[in-house]
C-alpha cells in the first residue's frame, strides 16, 4: 500500500477487523449507493471516507431547504441553486477522498435501469425514501447474486438488515408484499428527527464494509432502533421456503417497466412522474412550448416552470417532479397535458 494510503488509513489499519488484507479489499471494492437524502449522504460518506475504491450515486431529485437538517452532504448554496443531489453529493465526496472513483446518475431507480445499475459492483445500499424502489433492488440483488443492504428511518428511529442472496432472507422473505398506501408511517406523517437517518445509515455502511472485508457474521440479523427512548433491539431472521424471490425466483419487481411510474415523494408533498421509456429530451424545446403558456427556467441542468399553480421540476430522462400535490392521479394528467415527453 502507498505511504500517502497507509497514513490516510493508519487508524483503521490499526483494526483487526479490516488490517491492512482488509483495506486492500475495500480500494478494489464498489458499491452502488439508492439515493442521495439522508441515510445515502451518510452512507456514501462513511464508505468513501474508508477509501471504497469506487461509488456510484444515483438520485432522482435536487436538494432544497427542507433536507438540510439530515442529509449531511449539503448546504444552503445548493438548495438555492436546485442543484441535483447525486452532482452536489459527487463535488462534495470528490473533496474527501481524492482516490475513491465516483460516478453520478440524476436519474431515477426504476426496473428500467436497475440491473444495469448494479451490475458491476460489488455491493448495493439502500439509501432510498420509498417502498417500491426497496423492492426492486431486492429483486436486481437476488437475480444477480449481490449482496446489499437495506435501511429505513422514519420518526425518531430505523432499522437495518444486511442481505446475501443465498447465505440468509432477502427482503420479500420478511415482507412478501409492500403494504398497503397510507398504511405505514412515512415522514410526511410523522416527521423525521434528523439524527435517526444518520445512526442508520452509518450502520448501513458498517455492514457494507464488514461484506465487503469477508466478514458476515450480521447476515440476516434486524437491527431496530429509536433515538429517543434509547430502545435498542436485534432479531434473527430467516428465509422462508416459500419466498417468490429468492426461492422461486420470480422478479416481479423487475417487469414493471412498460409503464410510467409514479410515486409520492416522502415528506416533500410532491409525486414523481418517469417515463415508461427514459429518453434525453431537449429541454430547450420543452421551454419553448411552456413559455406559451407560464414561465419556464432552464439551469443546463433540469427545467423548473410553475404549471396550474404547482412547481414542476423537469430532468433531461423525461421525469418530472409535480409539488404542492400527493393525488398520483391528478399529477400524471398534468404531466400528460403539458409535458408528455
Amino acid at each position: 500500500m502507498p505511504p500517502n494510503l497507509t497514513d490516510r488509513y493508519s487508524r483503521q489499519l490499526l483494526l483487526n477487523e479490516i488490517g491492512e488484507q482488509g483495506q486492500q479489499r475495500l480500494a478494489e471494492s464498489s458499491a452502488l449507493i439508492v439515493g442521495c437524502g439522508a441515510l445515502g449522504s451518510t452512507i456514501a460518506q462513511s464508505l468513501v471516507r474508508a477509501g471504497v475504491g469506487r461509488v456510484r450515486l444515483v438520485d432522482r431529485d435536487v436538494v432544497e431547504l427542507s433536507n438540510l437538517h439530515r442529509q449531511i452532504l449539503y448546504d444552503e448554496w445548493d438548495a438555492a441553486a436546485k442543484v441535483p443531489k447525486a452532482k452536489a453529493a459527487l463535488a462534495r465526496l470528490s473533496r474527501i477522498n481524492s482516490s475513491t472513483q465516483l460516478e453520478a446518475e440524476v436519474a431515477s431507480y426504476s426496473p428500467h435501469n436497475a440491473e444495469s445499475l448494479s451490475a458491476d459492483v460489488s455491493i448495493v445500499l439502500d439509501g432510498t425514501d420509498n417502498l417500491e424502489a426497496r423492492y426492486i433492488i431486492n429483486d436486481a440483488c437476488v437475480k444477480q447474486g449481490k449482496p446489499w443492504v437495506y435501511g429505513g428511518a422514519v420518526g425518531t428511529g430505523g432499522v437495518m438488515l444486511p442481505i446475501v442472496p443465498e447465505q440468509g432472507p432477502c427482503l420479500r422473505c420478511l415482507f412478501e408484499e409492500p403494504p398497503p398506501a397510507g398504511s405505514v408511517p412515512t415522514c410526511d406523517t410523522v416527521g423525521v428527527l434528523g439524527t435517526a437517518p444518520i445512526l442508520i445509515g452509518a450502520l448501513q455502511a458498517t455492514a457494507a464494509l464488514k461484506l465487503l472485508v469477508g466478514d458476515r457474521s450480521q447476515v440476516g440479523w434486524l437491527t431496530q432502533l429509536d433515538l429517543w427512548t434509547g430502545h435498542h433491539s436485534r432479531v434473527r431472521t430467516k428465509r422462508r421456503e416459500a419466498c417468490p424471490t429468492c426461492q422461486q425466483r420470480q422478479f416481479e419487481f423487475l417487469t414493471a417497466g412498460g409503464v410510467a411510474w409514479v410515486t409520492t415523494l416522502c415528506g416533500r408533498n410532491a409525486v414523481q412522474i418517469s417515463p415508461a421509456k427514459p429518453a434525453a429530451v431537449d429541454l430547450k424545446q420543452v421551454q419553448r412550448g411552456l413559455q406559451k403558456v407560464t414561465e419556464a427556467h432552464y439551469n443546463g441542468l433540469l427545467l423548473t416552470a410553475t404549471i396550474e399553480g404547482h412547481e414542476v421540476i423537469i430532468f433531461p430522462d423525461g421525469r418530472a417532479i409535480i409539488k404542492g400535490t400527493t393525488d398520483e392521479i391528478a399529477a400524471k394528467a398534468l404531466y400528460d397535458r403539458y409535458i408528455g415527453v
